[in-house]
């Protein structure tokens, strides 16, 4: 059974080499990984979708009466967890697998997990038989959402050359916010008028498309293609971050565990991680209860994060290749402080709409910028082509770790505070948002550790 399930999985072998004239050949490779390229990322859009489905419906959940703050964000944390465990271990996978199987299948199981939460929570379930329902399954969700993230990535190292990666790295990273964006707008929209357990359901017919998209388009290799290696096909150097062939990835990814600046990064990523996630988990919430904002209102302000975000991760790359010749640390650094300023904006700077409306704006933005850089570009930066999946799955366990940590100090500093008024539960921000704030100074210092740490040369 192990055995089938691994073979099925394995990196697709070559096939035949196509016979083509050199501009024929060049012309199926720009269209094939262009291909590719947009599976990744509307892919990954999709996935993100049926992860944060819950983020946006806590507080219709939190008035049922079935759960309250502390239950959610236990049962956050439970996705997290699951999502930063198995992110490391698919993102050693990855490098050895057929991407387009492997990105389908955590897809598909994420939206089961989706639709299965919404049909059980249209039942009548008691409140702590669904909790634990919840957290078990929701885990099941994080696990399936650990398949997406390093073989889209690793799919970019197949198909891309060393010298535009981080172009196209930036423009891939976007599908985070787009996800994002579609879950705030779409999913809410649905949840308002619909309910909060049609919500899930949505975004379970969202993942199902996501699926079609990636089964149709996502291209193993070149090489699966009938194609020559990207090497060959895009003239790239030897030595520019290709280790021999003699090397085996296995042993390349165990010198990139030995690696400190790999984990200095993912470090700088988990501390961003809290920050991010204490907006995009706790934000609607925030609005509603402290500044007396609409459920409609208020994922709506929240999206305008998510949507300003496609435009940071989108250029992030770009201007980093362009206009810092490759140097990701010095907008690391500037955006970093910006990200700060943002949160600090939106947790204190009053009810305004406009004020809330420029916070998300500029929080958005920054974010976006550090996704790319200290979310996976700044290590994949550092590390050989064949271990892209290795970087990736350590940055990934760092941030998902913590932004699990986030969910059940987050739940537990804001439910420690509530109080009720006129027979309605309101809770207390303070404690937490300094917890936010500060893990958003901690995540633009640690990067300058790395400073003088130059790309790899193998």
């Amino acid at each position: 059974m192990f055995g089938r399930i691994k073979s099925y999985f394995r990196k697709s072998d070559p096939a035949p080499l196509m016979e083509l004239t050199g501009e024929g050949r060049q012309a199926l490779y720009r269209k094939l990984r262009m291909q590719a390229f947009l599976a990744a990322t509307l892919g990954y859009s999709f996935y993100y979708v049926c992860r944060t489905t819950l983020n946006v419906v806590k507080k219709p959940i939190i008035d049922s009466g079935i759960l309250d703050a502390a239950q959610l964000g236990v049962i956050g944390s439970t996705l997290l967890i699951a999502y930063a465990v198995g992110k490391f271990v698919n993102g050693f996978i990855a490098d050895h697998s057929n991407i387009r199987r492997l990105m389908a299948a955590g897809l598909i199981l994420s939206a089961a997990v989706n639709l299965m939460v919404g049909i059980t929570g249209s039942l009548t379930v008691s409140g702590p038989a669904f909790f634990i329902f919840f957290a078990v399954v929701w885990a099941v969700n994080g696990w399936g959402q650990s398949m997406g993230a390093s073989p889209a990535i690793v799919s970019l190292s197949r198909w891309y050359p060393l010298r535009t990666r981080g172009t196209y790295y930036g423009f891939f990273s976007a599908s985070h916010n787009l996800g994002e964006f579609l879950s705030y707008l779409f999913v809410g929209l649905i949840a308002a008028f619909a309910g909060w357990q049609w919500g899930f359901a949505s975004a379970a017919i969202a993942g199902l498309a996501g699926v079609a998209v990636i089964a149709l388009f996502l291209h193993d290799s070149p090489e699966s293609k009938g194609l020559p290696p990207v090497e060959e096909l895009t003239g790239e150097e030897p030595g520019s971050g290709n280790k021999p062939a003699r090397t085996s990835t296995g042993s390349i990814q165990k010198m990139v565990l030995r690696t400190p600046a790999v984990w200095v990064l993912a470090a700088a990523s988990a501390f961003m991680y809290i920050s991010r996630y204490a907006v995009n988990s706790w934000g609607v919430l925030f609005l509603q209860e402290a500044k007396g904002y609409s459920l409609t209102a208020a994922t709506q302000i929240i999206s305008i994060n998510a949507l300003l975000g496609v435009i940071g991760t989108v250029f992030s790359g770009w201007f980093s290749d362009r206009l810092f010749k490759g140097d990701r640390g010095t907008p690391a650094l500037i955006f970093g402080v910006l990200n700060t300023a943002a949160l600090i904006l939106f947790i204190y700077g009053g009810n305004s709409l406009w004020v809330n409306i420029l916070s998300m704006l500029l929080f958005g933005t920054a974010i976006g910028v550090l996704i790319c850089f200290l979310g996976g570009l700044m290590a994949v930066d550092i590390v050989p082509r064949q271990a892209t999946g290795a970087a990736i799955g350590i940055v990934g366990i760092a941030s998902y770790a913590a932004a699990s940590l986030q969910e059940v100090v987050s739940g537990l500093l804001i439910n420690g505070g509530a109080e009720t008024v006129d027979g309605q539960k309101v809770h207390d921000f303070g404690s937490a948002a300094l917890f936010w704030i500060g893990a958003s100074v901690i995540s633009f210092l640690l990067p300058l550790l790395n400073r003088r740490r130059k790309p790899a040369a193998v």
